[in-house]
């Protein structure tokens, strides 16, 4: 369970933070809510139940995952699925799960290819970029909290990592 202050990373949404914990009615039910915002929208609340499994709700990760996370760009991601429908099903699905070790494979392996499509002068596909962008973000911003740091000096960081030849 979440406590108010708390900071956790909520379905595609990204970085929010738990800002009540209160008791709602809805259809004769009553249950209990989190009242989440992301950080960059105070406009938008959203009221999710506290036993709601159908929603990935995860705490941030500590300092020292997030350091083990960000030393894995160094090394290469997940296989790369020659089938563009099949790799973003299987990424997909393999982001949903919400393990962060794992989500970083695909962000790493994802920048890698993009990376090599940029120094080749050939287009990065639109289904990869979208993927790779959505979950960067994220992952980045994660990061970036755990370290005490900011997007771009991770998001720095990982292109070094990745444009060494191994």
């Amino acid at each position: 369970m979440f406590n108010v202050g708390d900071l956790i990373i909520y379905s595609s949404l990204g970085i929010c933070r738990v800002v009540n914990i209160c008791e709602r009615t809805y259809n004769g039910n009553t249950r209990n809510y989190y009242e989440i915002q992301p950080v960059e929208d105070h406009n938008l609340t959203i009221h999710n139940p506290v036993d709601n499994d159908k929603v990935v709700m995860l705490g941030i990760i500590n300092r020292s995952e997030a350091e083990e996370i960000l030393e894995s760009f160094k090394q290469p991601g997940i296989h790369w699925i020659v089938k563009g429908h099949d790799r973003t099903r299987e990424y997909t699905e393999i982001v949903k799960l919400g393990n962060r070790k794992e989500i970083s494979k695909i962000v790493n392996t994802l920048m890698r290819k993009k990376y090599e499509a940029d120094r080749n002068g050939k287009k990065f596909g639109d289904p990869d970029r979208r993927l790779l962008l959505s979950v960067q973000n994220i992952l980045f911003k994660e990061l970036a909290i755990s370290l005490d740091t900011t997007f771009e000096e991770i998001f720095e960081k990982t292109i070094r990592y990745i444009s060494v030849k191994h």
